[in-house]
């Protein structure tokens, strides 16, 4: 009898749901796919779940599951002349300039806490969550979320453990050898590169300290003061509620060679987002993929660029390379296209996972986005990548260190010289038994990370906020950790030991001069 009670308390235990609320507001449509990713693992697990997003369900979940619809919010990024492709093109754009992320990044939260539906959503003081999981790209003022409802947080963020991020719940890693996202740099460095480096970390923390917190503060003050207040709290400092986080999930994976180290409360859980099983394929594509003799070649530029800004003369060269090809093409192209060569085929949205999935798929001509390399990955899938801008060229040049893949320079020869990759991706099985090595490192783990990412945000709550996971270096003043008091003490010893010896020479001088007389 007893032992039936404590079984069902047992069952009981393990049933708990809880209400989360996931936050994801940067208008771009890749992100929001880790988004779902995020909400789906949450729902599977059995908690009611409020997604805050830019790109709405169009099938939502009828059971456990609202959304708040903050679109309306993509004009800031596709407004922006200097993120286009034909501006990257001519200027030939290489890395990102500090300021400009951080801006666009801050101007999109003042925009989010504007929106109609937000507002509404935050006014309502029935609300209560026992979680809050939000994505994180250069502004951390979502954080305030989680002190409007007085719970547990946990970030997500859609890369690896870049400094800019880990700094939030511990100690950076080294910049001799940690790289910074937006530069393009692969360790081991050279000694240029680690002074380019260390002077980004510098120019960042000073744009962020002197430039966006501030701004970022008024944000938190002016959207957040009142709502607490009309609770009858008092607003925490922004400072304190940024670094309160009590994990970071990371968007990246065990197969990645030389990854900085990371504070026990930043877990790895790349690949959450890709659907297991992968969704079947259209009945045209699965018929294209299943017909093609000599395998198919996908072109995907991705969600933020897209392969219709391509200027004309690119488009029409690339449209000849394809069409020399025995391979069928499949091309992620968002308008309509004449006079197209037989083999190749345009999709305005294609159903990237699926086509990785399919073993007729020989490789991936890729912007280079990490929900792409990963995907990638994950299917064992070898990549040609084009990259643009933030992190890409940093993603390929990792899978060409790696071993599978390629790169071709996103200008006015790209025809050209996406010609000569895809003859040499062709000629060589090397690139895809490489795919293949790192996709079994990729897959051999003990669970599969949307399990882990589910489990941890239990863990979270349960253990309030886990604290015991969290990096005392976050209580240990920065002159603490620079031992400068140390300094300080040994500088004043010396002083006083200077001085004191040479008042006492001067003593001895005196007295010996008298002494003579």
């Amino acid at each position: 009898m007893r032992s039936s009670v404590l079984f069902f308390l047992s069952l009981l235990c393990c049933s708990q749901s809880y209400k989360i609320l996931v936050s994801y507001t940067l208008p771009v449509k890749s992100v929001n796919i880790l988004g779902e990713g995020v909400v789906r693992h949450l729902l599977n697990d059995g908690h009611e779940v409020t997604f805050i997003t830019t790109h709405p369900l169009k099938n939502p979940p009828t059971k456990n599951f609202r959304q708040i619809d903050v679109s309306g919010l993509e004009e800031l990024f596709y407004s922006d002349e200097t993120l286009s492709i034909n501006y990257i093109i001519n200027n030939q754009v290489q890395d990102n300039d500090v300021h400009h992320v951080q801006e666009m990044a801050r101007n999109n939260a003042e925009n989010t806490f504007k929106n109609e539906n937000m507002t509404k959503f935050l006014q309502d003081t029935n609300e209560h969550f026992d979680a809050v999981v939000i994505d994180l790209f250069e502004s951390e003022v979502y954080a305030g979320l989680a002190a409007l409802y007085n719970c547990s947080f946990i970030y997500v963020y859609s890369m690896g453990a870049h400094w800019q991020v880990v700094r939030l719940i511990s100690d950076t890693a080294n910049p001799a050898y940690d790289p910074d996202y937006l530069l393009t740099n692969i360790p081991p460095f050279s000694f240029v590169q680690r002074v380019q480096e260390l002077y980004q970390r510098m120019v960042y923390m000073f744009y962020k300290t002197f430039s966006t917190l501030p701004s970022e503060r008024r944000i938190y003050e002016q959207a957040f003061g009142p709502l607490l207040k009309l609770r009858g709290r008092e607003l925490p400092d922004y400072e304190d509620v940024i670094y309160n986080a009590s994990l970071i999930f990371g968007n990246e994976h065990n197969a990645i060679i030389k990854r900085p180290m990371t504070p026990q409360n930043f877990k790895y859980v790349g690949g959450f987002h890709v659907q297991d099983p992968v969704k079947p394929l259209p009945k045209d594509l699965q018929e294209a993929m299943d017909n093609a003799p000599h395998g198919v070649i996908y072109f995907s530029m991705g969600s933020l660029w897209k392969s219709k800004a391509l200027p004309t003369d690119i488009t029409r060269g690339i449209l000849n390379v394809f069409g020399e090809l025995k391979q069928t093409v499949i091309w992620k192209y968002e308008d309509d296209l004449k006079d197209l060569p037989k083999n190749v085929k345009i999709v305005k949205w294609a159903p990237q996972q699926s086509i990785l999935a399919h073993p007729n798929c020989k490789f991936f001509i890729s912007h280079g986005g990490l929900l792409s390399s990963i995907e990638a990955m994950h299917f064992g899938v070898p990549i040609i990548g084009i990259p643009v801008l933030f992190d890409q060229v940093t993603n390929v040049k990792k899978a060409m260190w790696h071993g599978y893949a390629l790169n071709v320079d996103l200008d006015w020869d790209l025809p050209k010289n996406l010609k000569v990759a895809i003859n040499e991706m062709l000629s060589s099985d090397k690139y895809r038994t490489k795919a293949k090595e790192l996709s079994f490192i990729y897959h051999d783990r003990p669970v599969k990370p949307g399990v882990e990412l589910a489990h941890w945000v239990r863990h979270v709550i349960r253990t309030g906020g886990a604290p015991h996971m969290r990096s005392p270096a976050l209580n240990v003043p920065l002159y603490q950790r620079l031992y400068l008091d140390l300094l300080a003490l040994i500088i004043a010893i010396y002083y006083v030991l200077k001085k004191s010896l040479s008042s006492l020479m001067k003593k001895n001088k005196s007295v010996s001069k008298k002494k003579k007389q």
